[in-house]
């Protein structure tokens, strides 16, 4: 290839040329970079969270626990007391929360916090989700709107009491009784019993129309339920109830007729998107008007889509679960419920073939008679001639609780109320730091958090209708019945007051909440860190960063069901428009520890998610454990990753920390650097674009491997299924995030939301900046997205932000042209903008052998979608990186971010595959000097590239797994020059192994005559063994002045190499090598390797045992029978390299 020309000079990484230098021992390779002062060092280093479990705590424990952080080089810990004492206690003695032993406990953890210069963080309430307490009653807990109906004759003088409608915690407020007149009674499955069969034996079905059923009706297999009524019955719409979050019960195809032998189809129902936690409603489905006497609910899992974070239940074995489906003729709003946001969803909005113009409620006809209730319920009212409906509208406690939490469990408290956010903030962090005093306050409690929502959402509130009209300015009152599902005017404007509705509830849920939290923590001194608000509360996954000084997102590790790549994405990309440098991520959380998890597992996915934008690790979980005697001891019961001070690889692990700290500093360094932002749409709720979703919009960009393989998935043929971890059986064709590495080859891009959009961007020089945050060359607005559906409707505010950009210089590429305002909101100009955009005479412009489909406008232009051309060359935008390997194609699964500095540049960039790779690169930034960077080993070493075209151009050779820094600068640097090495001789002989066994049953130093696997060792204490054995040897040398490392080979799982007694570092990640330099002497040398496992073997070993008989104590649940023991030791060979 041409980059192997004789001025170019081939960096081989660690395998074959070994980065060299002879750094000054009072300057790290980090400093020799940028000068740091001592807070950029605290701020780059990584925290944890520390969770107190049931009220297990010792002061022991607690000092231990935090000098084994310090030793680690943590700079802090979240502390997080997780559920209440249990019965009998884990621990005696137990502490609960809130009472004056436990705060007691604080206090020390404080104190001793302090004394080691540990900062800490606490959260805004008892356990990990989200904002209550037992302070919250139900009138300042979070509220949702709930409401009764009856029918009654006109003519007549009415004095009754209205039904109370459904409500939680004893507690209910009117909020309006409405009453309008219909023409007929409606009716639906609860009054007209319909007879139900299925061709699944053994069951009668009828319990689908009993109220209140909990029965459930189930089904593996393709089948059918079929309702048979005495006389035809017109079906308009249809609620579906599944008792939990059952994917296959939205999906039925519903057949009619009217002889029971010859059906026909009317529709298949459609899933709303929907995240985790779906069970606070159930689905009400508008069905296009049907009479018959027979219909059929047909389940077949064929064509199932695969789950996703925003389609939750569909990742799950597909089964058929029901408890309730009630047919009814009334007409009501399609999906209603999360509309009302009353739940996280997002639908497709209610066509007039679902519910015709005819069917909806005049706004004239609505007859407001709260005056004629009295408190207590009562009706009197004088009904005039006709048959009427009267609603009653009220809301109620939604119920939800801090269900992690102990001692401090409660309601969780009104997200709109700023005195109940302020209550719950004092009641907690603030009685913590009244507990502490203000002097140890200030010195250790340095920041309070808010953890990922999981307490549902809520819709009402006292000052809701205040606020919608200040918000949206209207009166929203005369269409509160859209609330209730019910059409009011037609579906359009049902449509328009329930985006309003969504709106509404999602910025006041930023500036009643997140706004009232952030202004008590600054006026208390201390930062304020916040992870995702979705998929559960209905709101703009991005504007609550804007308050926060570091947002957060969440990764999980082997958990592809629970992992959160849109929580990652959220966050990054709301700091990176906002302006916030530090982006933190809870990272390793599992489903299911499996004890095997090791740092050099652990590095790809961390690795992973620096190239996303993350830049401080934030550790989950390091659970306290009370105990000195027992190990593993406490954990959240076998939830996240086990990273504590009894985990066996725990000491040599703090070259790992290191590693992270070293990356953070560097990725916490200047902006991050984006070529695309990507709208989020208009759509309530609403969150960042991940990338599988902008195939259709910018299709050239991807891999034909890419497309190909999105399209296979997306087919998702035979619903395959996996099990990733044991046990947790889901669908195989989910869109992994690791398998959109790079995706877009040597473009990234950001998500941007309409709050960005309308409220800070403007253009400079072509590119669009949002004040403080990040600048883009092209704004992207895709179309038909499935977190988007109804992108036909955009808001009005949207379109007008567009144009005024376009017309200033911004580049955007758009997607199908909208027809609708999204919000009820007048804008006489609305369809004249709409045209001005969209309309008018586009050219064609070559690039590639693809097309480019554009118009200008203003100073700028516009693109019209799909964007098919591989690249934006003939836009003046050239790929940000291009690499390739030996077969001159893009390499894929080379993960990378690029941060620019005033005089500097870098990349990072890391190989995700466990393989040697030797790539070319061709960066788009350029400088005078470059240098590689190895966070791993702390080393700079400058290296020859050359410029191409303006571009930078090396070759690296990668190891498996590994991660590198290009550094590009406008001066030298400290740096050294790279050398190869020659293999100078191999370590034989014998290796004197003792094993590090706390119980003293393995007695003597075992003579291991050949390096082997511990896990086939015939003796079955070494066999089971878990935790740190040593390695003697010796080795012969004539020293010169040149270097020496040693390479170990393969290593399970972690190492630390002495020779003659110098600590020469850690070998934990390929290609498990350390330099030995300093520590070698001429003659005999002493060889000295503690190797680490993992806890696994140890504990299958146990797991054959009586529990009386083992070894290990610990509370996560044992799901070891029958697991294969882990391959462990020093594996070798063990060589000894010398610099040529």
């Amino acid at each position: 290839m041409k980059t192997k020309s004789s001025k170019f000079i081939t960096i081989f990484l660690f395998s074959i040329i070994y980065l060299s230098s002879f750094h000054s021992k009072s300057q790290s390779g980090l400093e020799r970079i940028l000068p740091l002062n001592s807070q950029q060092k605290q701020t780059a280093k990584p925290w944890v969270f520390w969770y107190w479990m049931q009220g297990g705590v010792s002061k022991a424990g607690i000092t231990a626990d935090l000098e084994a952080m310090k030793a680690q080089g943590i700079g802090g810990a979240y502390l997080m007391p997780i559920k209440g004492v249990s019965n009998p206690p884990i621990y005696s003695p137990a502490v609960n929360q809130l009472t004056p032993e436990w705060w007691e406990m604080v206090k020390f953890s404080m104190s001793e916090a302090s004394r080691l210069g540990l900062e800490m963080g606490m959260h805004v309430s008892d356990g990990f989700a989200l904002a209550g307490g037992p302070w919250i009653k139900p009138e300042m807990s979070m509220q949702k709107v709930v409401h009764s109906t009856i029918n009654i004759q006109g003519n007549q003088q009415f004095r009754d009491k209205l039904p109370f409608p459904k409500i939680n915690e004893n507690y209910y407020k009117d909020i309006a009784i409405f009453a309008y007149k219909i023409s007929q009674n409606y009716t639906s499955t609860t009054n007209t019993t319909p007879i139900i069969t299925s061709n699944k034996s053994g069951i009668n079905p009828q319990f689908l129309v009993k109220e209140d059923n909990k029965e459930s009706f189930r089904l593996e297999e393709k089948g059918w339920i079929q309702y048979t009524f005495e006389k035809p019955f017109t079906l308009r719409n249809i609620t579906v109830k599944t008792g939990g979050n059952n994917y296959q019960a939205q999906r039925l195809l519903i057949e009619a007729s009217n002889d029971g032998q010859n059906f026909k189809t009317v529709t298949r129902l459609e899933s709303p998107r929907h995240g985790w936690q779906d069970t606070d409603a159930d689905v009400t489905h508008a069905i296009p008007s049907t009479r018959a006497k027979y219909f059929r609910f047909v389940y077949d899992k064929t064509g199932s889509e695969a789950g996703s974070e925003d389609l939750d239940a569909a990742k799950w074995k597909p089964v058929l679960k029901l408890i309730g489906l009630t047919l009814s003729n009334e007409p009501k709003i399609h999906q209603y419920e999360g509309k009302t946001g009353e739940v996280w969803r997002i639908s497709k909005r209610t066509t007039t073939a679902q519910v015709a113009d005819s069917l909806c409620i005049p706004l004239k006809n609505i007859i407001n008679i709260t005056d004629k209730v009295d408190q207590n319920g009562n009706l009197n009212w004088n009904v005039p001639t006709g048959n009427w409906q009267i609603i009653r509208i009220g809301h109620t406690s939604t119920g939800h609780k801090n269900d992690t939490a102990g001692g401090g469990k409660g309601l969780e408290c009104d997200k709109f109320n700023p005195e109940a956010v302020t209550l719950q903030f004092e009641k907690w962090f603030g009685e913590a730091q009244k507990q502490l005093g203000e002097e140890l306050s200030k010195k250790a409690l340095k920041v309070f958090h808010v953890d990922s929502w999981e307490c549902g959402s809520q819709n009402w509130s006292s000052n809701f209708l205040t606020e919608f009209k200040q918000k949206r300015g209207y009166d929203l009152f005369p269409y509160l019945l859209v609330m209730t599902g019910l059409p009011i005017e037609n579906t359009q404007t049902s449509e328009q007051v329930l985006f309003d509705i969504r709106q509404t509830i999602s910025e006041l849920v930023v500036d009643k909440f997140y706004k009232t939290l952030a202004d008590l923590a600054h006026k208390k001194g201390v930062i304020f860190t916040a992870e995702s608000i979705a998929p559960t509360m209905t709101s703009d996954g991005l504007a609550h960063y804007k308050l926060v000084d570091v947002p957060m997102g969440e990764f999980w590790l082997n958990s592809p069901t629970h992992d959160k790549p849109n929580d990652m994405m959220d966050a990054i990309s709301a700091a990176h428009i906002y302006g916030k440098n530090i982006i933190q991520a809870e990272g390793f959380t599992t489903v299911r520890m499996a004890w095997n998890e090791h740092p050099a597992m652990l590095k790809t996915l961390q690795d992973r998610n620096y190239t996303l934008g993350i830049n401080k690790l934030v550790y989950h979980v390091f659970t306290h454990n009370p105990w000195m005697n027992q190990q593993p001891g406490m954990t959240l019961d076998g939830v996240g990753l086990y990273f504590q001070r009894d985990q066996t690889w725990w000491k040599p692990a703090k070259a790992w920390v290191e590693y992270a700290e070293r990356c953070q500093t560097l990725l916490q360094m200047g902006k991050p650097v984006a070529d695309l932002a990507v709208f989020t749409g208009d759509e309530i709720p609403r969150r960042s674009v991940l990338p599988d979703r902008l195939v259709n919009t910018l299709t050239g960009l991807f891999s034909k491997e890419t497309l190909v393989n999105e399209q296979k998935r997306l087919l998702n043929e035979g619903e395959p299924l996996r099990q990733i971890p044991a046990g947790v059986s889901h669908s195989a064709n989910m869109a992994d995030p690791e398998k959109w590495v790079n995706s877009l080859q040597g473009y990234q891009y950001d998500s941007f939301n309409p709050d960005a959009l309308q409220n800070m961007a403007t253009v400079k020089n072509g590119n669009v900046q949002f004040s403080e945050g990040n600048s883009y060359p092209i704004l992207v607005f895709p179309s038909n997205l499935k977190m988007n559906p109804n992108s036909h409707a955009i808001d009005a505010k949207t379109l007008q932000s567009m144009l005024q950009l376009v017309k200033a210089g911004a580049t955007i590429i758009v997607g199908e042209k909208p027809t609708i305002n999204s919000s009820k909101l007048s804008n006489k100009v609305f369809q004249t903008q709409l045209n001005e955009l969209w309309d008018g005479q586009f050219l064609t412009q070559k690039n590639d052998s693809h097309s480019i489909i554009y118009k200008k406008l203003g100073k700028g232009k516009i693109i019209k979608a799909p964007f098919e051309a591989n690249s934006f060359d003939k836009l003046g935008i050239l790929r940000d990186l291009i690499v390739k390997n030996d077969q001159e194609n893009y390499a894929q699964n080379i993960a990378w971010t690029h941060r620019k500095m005033n005089d500097m540049e870098l990349y990072f960039i890391s190989n995700q595959v466990e393989k040697n790779r030797q790539l070319s690169f061709s960066l788009r930034a350029n400088q005078p000097f470059v240098y590689l960077y190895s966070a791993v080993s702390d080393e700079l070493t400058a290296i020859s590239s050359k410029v191409e075209n303006g571009r930078t151009q090396l070759m690296l050779n990668l190891e498996a797994n590994e991660s590198i820094f290009i550094i590009l600068s406008k001066k030298v640097l400290n740096a050294s020059q790279a050398y190869s090495t020659t293999l100078s001789k191999t370590i034989e002989g014998t290796w004197k192994v003792s094993f590090d066994d706390k119980n003293g049953q393995i007695k003597n130093t075992q003579n291991f005559e050949k390096l082997s696997d511990w896990s086939v060792n015939q003796d079955s204490l070494i066999r089971y063994f878990s935790g740190t054995a040593t390695y003697q040897n010796s080795f012969q040398i004539n020293k010169t002045q040149k270097r020496y490392w040693l390479d170990l080979g393969e290593v399970a799982n972690i190492a630390n190499v002495k020779v003659n007694g110098v600590n020469c570092g850690v070998a934990w990640t390929a290609p498990y090598r350390v330099e030995i330099t300093k520590a070698i002497r001429e003659g005999e040398n002493q060889l000295n390797i503690e190797v680490s496992n993992t806890w696994a073997n140890r504990l299958i070993g146990d797991n054959k045992l009586p529990e009386n008989q083992r070894i290990t104590k610990t509370t996560a649940p044992f799901r070891l029978a029958g697991k294969a023991l882990e391959k462990s030791g020093l594996l070798g060979e063990v060589k000894l390299l010398l610099e040529k």
